[in-house]
């Protein structure tokens, strides 16, 4: 592979490494001398816990040491904090209710799961086996896993210090303003959702290797994240209480993570105390059923939403009150999610006069929620395009027509009209335009009367979503050029987890340096190399790393200029790099004087007072990007049995500049089809009692390639005013649009059968009754 740089498809430089198996995830990275936990967990979603017997277990073979709560407690361990419950304030202003979370359940149980003990042997059987010797006594207490049904009249407390369950109770936007809009409206569109909740199931499970080095009293940390920084500054700080610079966290390769990898969890820090206990390194991985019930998942909102419109159909105002769950603790970022996270996203891409919206946060004896790809925006993209489809139909009016009456214009870019989105660039007319051409609109009547013939049912769903990327925070890079073995080494802040950043981070240093791409190394997480770093979440790895490169490439570039200057004889002011051009070298200008870059890097290593030949980059981005897109769903149901498929799926979407087509489209399929997943059958199913009923893949569906039918994806390029790039994201868009694309084109095909409203999932089950009961109404 030669030069290559912005906007090229240029195949994924990592792949090689990875389908051949020399990918190192954190369960390929052993240490000698090490041993390995398990974790005891509670099979009782809420209970007192009485008594524990580890005698017999601390007697088998191999066991070298049983931990629990006491045992932490008087060790000195902290919490699993959650720096999220500081950021909130109840609409009254007054704190918001904080659970503790201990790293071992002291003396009561949450939800199915809760850490109880660790057992730690000399190898994973043996310590399996003693696990199961952990003798734990519980007192039953009464649970609730209703995520509307925690705030009913008599539910039980889950926190009784807290009196009820309610974990906030947050609002924004103008609740008067929004109440006139009602009033006063031609027409109410009302909708109550159920937004299902999800387990993550990322590819590679969770695992963690600790390692304390007792001579300079230091530990590391081995893990699968999605940022270095932040996991080390939350263990040390709250879990081991420790100064920060005695935490060294490294992370290789990532199998996934979509949000679930960013988070600290009890056994994280608990590898580390084993091994400071045991002067061995401590080593646990997760198996898959573990992962069901200890892993945070997604989504779980209760949502009534009304859209109050003028006789043109024109949007007067959106009102949107939720309650969410969040599991029996909060999670890092768990009260986030569903209020600072899509807050002002119910408006969509809309002109919206007035919004109001509440939320109430809640606790079930249920895994802990945090992000989920997407992480609030889905949820509130989901709202307003459930309200426009319905909005459309009740009103007479085509469902893109509804749209373009209420679309913020591109004229009137950049935006500054609360509580509309401050768009700064976008043409929403324009990809809807172009996503009903590709998935052929005008010939969906013709498709939907040859279905008919055949006793099938079609529909047609529209959503048109709008996605805000993260922002408000610095990221760091270092580039160092090594003179000896002629390579450019890069670090950046951000932590892939697939989406192919090491292609896209060889790409923009390729561009900037004019270096071939093999002699480019990007490097994956470690806390030691940089000062800090964002890590990845919220669609901004590419503008915060992008931004951090440049700085660190211009400042290895001013850097050599100095030395090139000394070596060339000239001023340092006519020295000029030409590796925009593609040529590596540094050059007096008008002149053929050149020196290489690499030669720089070996003058820079032979002199003591140079130093490493690098540069550090630091970048800060204030404002947030909108990427967006219309998607376009057809559906087709056998109206005998409930069997669907997906026919068509039509995606047009504006991530700004794109950097390289064939990375952004394996993130919109992946993105479509972790949606569609929603959509039509991943759903984590409690029972009254807290018990996980989908807690294996026998249970829990999850999506299969021959779900879905080939994805027509483009770009309409409309670059973001916010960075130097112009890009706006694109990881998290396929999710946040899919699942109301999905299920308007469902009600849709159902309107013959009364149906204005079905909830995610949809399987053919669903289906089936819904028709069975529809066949009998008309009887």
């Amino acid at each position: 592979m030669v030069k290559f740089g912005v906007g090229q498809p240029a195949r994924r430089v990592e792949d090689m490494r990875l389908v051949t198996g020399q990918g190192r995830y954190t369960d390929d990275i052993s240490l000698p001398g090490q041993v390995y936990a398990v974790m005891v967990r509670s099979p009782h979603s809420h209970a007192k816990i009485t008594g524990i017997d580890a005698e017999d277990a601390k007697m088998a073979p191999g066991v070298l040491a049983i931990y629990t709560g006491k045992d932490a407690e008087e060790a000195g361990l902290g919490t699993v904090y959650s720096p999220a419950a500081d950021m909130l304030k109840n609409k009254d202003g007054t704190p918001i209710y904080k659970t503790t979370r201990w790293l071992i359940a002291k003396d009561r149980v949450r939800h199915v799961g809760d850490l109880v003990a660790m057992v730690v042997a000399e190898t994973p059987a043996q310590a399996r086996d003693a696990a199961d010797l952990v003798m734990v006594d519980y007192e039953d207490l009464p649970a609730v896993s209703d995520t509307a049904g925690a705030i009913a009249d008599g539910a039980p407390v889950i926190w009784e210090e807290n009196g009820s369950n309610l974990a906030y109770d947050w609002t924004i936007g103008d609740a008067e303003k929004t109440d006139a809009a009602l009033k006063n409206a031609h027409h109410i569109t009302r909708v109550k959702l159920i937004n299902n909740r999800i387990v993550v199931n990322a590819m590679e499970p969770r695992a963690a290797l600790g390692n304390y080095e007792a001579e300079r009293d230091h530990y590391t940390l081995y893990t699968g994240s999605q940022g270095v920084h932040g996991l080390r500054n939350n263990i040390a700080q709250h879990s081991l209480k420790i100064p920060v610079e005695k935490l060294r966290v490294v992370t290789e390769d990532v199998g996934g993570g979509f949000g679930m990898k960013t988070f600290v969890y009890p056994e994280y820090p608990l590898v580390l105390f084993a091994s400071k206990m045991l002067g061995r390194p401590v080593k646990w991985t997760a198996d898959r059923s573990e992962s069901f019930i200890s892993d945070t998942q997604g989504r779980d909102h209760v949502t009534e939403a009304a859209l109050a419109l003028d006789k043109d159909g024109k949007i007067l105002g959106v009102q949107v009150d939720t309650i969410a769950n969040l599991g029996a603790y909060q999670s890092q970022f768990g009260p986030f999610i569903p209020s600072l996270a899509p807050r002002g996203m119910h408006v969509g891409v809309y002109m919206v006069p007035a919004m109001f919206n509440r939320v109430r946060a809640v606790y079930t004896n249920t895994v802990p929620v945090d992000a989920y790809r997407g992480a609030g925006r889905p949820e509130a993209s989901y709202v307003i395009e459930r309200l426009m489809e319905k909005a459309a139909r009740e009103m007479n009016l085509a469902p893109d027509e509804i749209r373009r009456r209420n679309f913020v214009p591109s004229s009137a870019m950049p935006l500054n009209a609360p509580p509309s989105l401050p768009f700064d660039s976008g043409d929403f007319e324009r990809n809807l335009n172009d996503a009903m051409k590709k998935a052929d609109v005008e010939g969906f009547a013709a498709r939907k009367s040859a279905a008919e013939k055949e006793g099938k049912l079609l529909g047609l769903g529209y959503s048109y979503y709008v996605e805000r990327t993260a922002a408000g925070m610095a990221d760091y890079a270092r580039i160092a050029v090594d003179g000896a073995d002629g390579m450019v080494h890069v670090w950046t802040g951000q932590q892939t987890n697939g989406q192919g950043h090491e292609t896209a981070w060889t790409q923009l240093v390729s561009s900037r340096l004019g270096i071939d791409a093999e002699k480019i190394k990007v490097h994956l997480g470690d806390s030691e190399v940089l000062p800090g770093g964002a890590g990845t979440g919220g669609s901004k790895a590419l503008y915060m790393a992008g931004g951090a490169i440049a700085d660190a490439s211009d400042k290895l570039i001013e850097k050599g200029r100095e030395i090139a200057a000394n070596e060339l004889e000239a001023a340092k002011a006519d020295i000029e790099y030409r590796g925009a051009d593609g040529e590596p070298v540094f050059a007096v200008a008008g002149t053929d004087k050149v020196i290489d870059l690499f030669a720089v890097a070996k003058i820079a290593e032979g002199q003591a007072d140079l130093g490493e030949f690098a540069g550090d980059g630091e970048y800060t981005q204030k404002g947030n990007t909108f990427p967006n897109g219309a998607h376009i769903c057809e559906v087709e149901i056998e109206a005998d049995t409930g069997v669907y498929r997906i026919t068509r799926f039509t995606a047009v979407d504006d991530f700004g500049q794109i950097l390289n087509p064939l990375l952004v489209a394996g993130q919109v399929h992946g993105g479509i089809v972790q949606g569609l997943g929603q959509a039509m059958g991943e759903h984590a199913v409690y029972d009254a009692n807290g018990q996980l009923v989908t807690g294996s893949f026998m249970d829990y569906w999850m999506p299969r390639a021959a779900d879905f039918p080939d994805f027509n994806v483009s770009y309409n390029e409309i670059p973001a005013r916010s960075n130097a790039l112009g890009v706006k994201g694109a990881g998290e868009a396929g999710t946040v649009g899919a699942p109301a694309a999905f299920i308007n084109a469902m009600i849709d095909a159902l309107v013959p059968y009364g149906v204005e409203e079905i909830d995610m999932p949809v399987t053919p089950l669903k289906l089936w009754n819904i028709l069975q009961k529809g066949r009998q109404a008309a009887e």
